[in-house]
């Protein structure tokens, strides 16, 4: 007698089509164009980083950030099929996990350039300063999917949230960093409903106390005039665009006059390196072996890069040190020595790129709380970049900021994943989809 055989059936050939095309359907809404433009960022980074560090006992940190870059891809595929709307419901424990770090740092941070920023946890340096940039976004963005703004006192709302995470960021001190925060508030009340007027009040004793403390320089003296103007400008506009007339005209002019005296009170603040920086963005020349050695040494790297550069590891101040932090902070004079100004203009497409399609997402999304998202996340990219790109050639000063995607750091570049993961979920749900249970 034979034994019995249960006989497997084949597998149809249209059985395993459909089950490939509901795969694809699952990310068929996923911007490959981000992620592929982020990838290529990274990519330049990483070539830039090895090449700035080459035969150096640091020479690992391109590794490292080849490494976190694997590793951040894994969060940010996962964070895109996850329904972004799930982290609503948890925004206040986000602020609440990002005031707890930040607080961390004041009291067990380790030191660094001056300022305490880094948390050692099982040997691993973490900065929570750079985390917090995504958990103010998520704050924020849920505040104001719930009130959108529409007078101006509404605003109050979202600086009092904002205030706090600042606070702690400026005490580390980190200006750079406490900076992001200000241009990622001020985006999001914008798109948020905030008129550009209220935007412009709102900023306006941080613009009269710069403009007062210029006036102090002999050289800028004449610029009392305009801090004077400037204070009877923002009276106007307060009486002008404000439903309290007098009382805002009143309210804003007295705020802006004593703006320019509390900036002087703050500017005692900053740590003496912080405001060397600030006064040697205004002549590098005076002390062309001091303070004003990275911003010079940048400008001659980038200038001798030429149209197509001196080669990967070929440039003469990258590879003889002339630039301090050039595989940090300064990764963008690197790039145009060796690669030139083809390579500094590709990086600057690919950053453009990045931006536009933060853009067309914010516009595209299916709910407010979406959209913010990625408004905050281009006001994060966008400014860090600006910010970074201009102090290398001389158009901001030295605040420690890294370029996204292209700096060494370990802690940015995860958070920089993590906030177009996020991003990549706005996309993929702008509209209800049954491939996630």
């Amino acid at each position: 007698m034979e034994p019995s055989m249960a006989l497997a059936q084949p597998r149809s050939p249209q059985s395993a089509w459909k089950k490939l095309r509901q795969v694809f359907a699952a990310w068929r809404e996923f911007d490959g164009i981000l992620l592929m433009t982020v990838l290529v960022l990274t990519g330049i980074g990483i070539v830039a980083i090895h090449s700035t560090v080459r035969e150096r006992p640091i020479s690992h940190y391109w590794l490292q950030q080849l490494i976190m870059a694997g590793i951040g891809l894994v969060p940010l595929l996962a964070l895109a099929r996850i329904p972004y709307e799930r982290f609503l419901r948890w925004h206040w424990v986000t602020y609440a996990l990002t005031l707890a770090g930040l607080t961390a740092v004041l009291f067990f941070g380790s030191a660094g350039g001056g300022a305490e920023r880094w948390l050692s946890i099982a040997g691993i340096q973490i900065q929570p300063s750079e985390f917090a940039k995504l958990g103010v976004i998520l704050t924020l963005a849920a505040i104001l999917h719930h009130w959108p703004i529409k007078y101006f006192s509404q605003i109050w709302v979202a600086v009092a949230v904002i205030t706090p995470p600042w606070v702690l960021i400026f005490l580390q001190p980190n200006l750079g960093t406490a900076l992001v925060f200000v241009v990622i508030l001020l985006a999001m009340l914008y798109w948020a409903g905030a008129k550009g007027s209220w935007i412009i009040l709102l900023m306006s004793p941080g613009v009269g106390a710069i403009l007062y403390g210029l006036h102090t320089r002999p050289e800028l003296s004449w610029m009392l005039w305009v801090w004077l103007l400037w204070c009877l400008g923002m009276a106007s506009m307060a009486a002008w665009r404000l439903p309290w007339r007098w009382t805002g005209a009143v309210t804003f002019g007295v705020i802006n006059l004593l703006s320019g005296h509390l900036g002087q009170v703050a500017w005692h603040f900053l740590k003496p390196y912080q405001r060397r920086r600030l006064e040697i963005f205004i002549d590098p020349a005076q002390e062309p072996w001091g303070s004003g050695y990275h911003l010079i040494q940048s400008r001659i790297a980038i200038g001798a890069g030429g149209l197509w550069g001196q080669g990967i590891q070929q440039g003469t101040q990258t590879q003889l040190d002339f630039i301090p932090e050039q595989h940090t902070d300064f990764i963008f004079s690197a790039i145009g020595e060796e690669m030139g100004f083809f390579g500094t203009l590709t990086v600057l497409i690919l950053l453009w790129i990045v931006c536009v399609r933060l853009i067309f997402i914010a516009q595209g999304a299916k709910d407010n709380f979406g959209s913010l998202i990625a408004i905050g996340v281009l006001a994060m990219i966008l400014f860090q970049s600006v910010v970074n790109i201009g102090m290398t050639i001389g158009l901001a000063p030295i605040t420690g900021l890294p370029l996204p995607f292209l700096s060494y750091g370990r802690s940015a570049l995860l958070t920089n994943f993590l906030a177009i993961g996020l991003v990549e979920s706005v996309v993929m749900h702008r509209q209800r989809t049954t491939f996630f249970t």
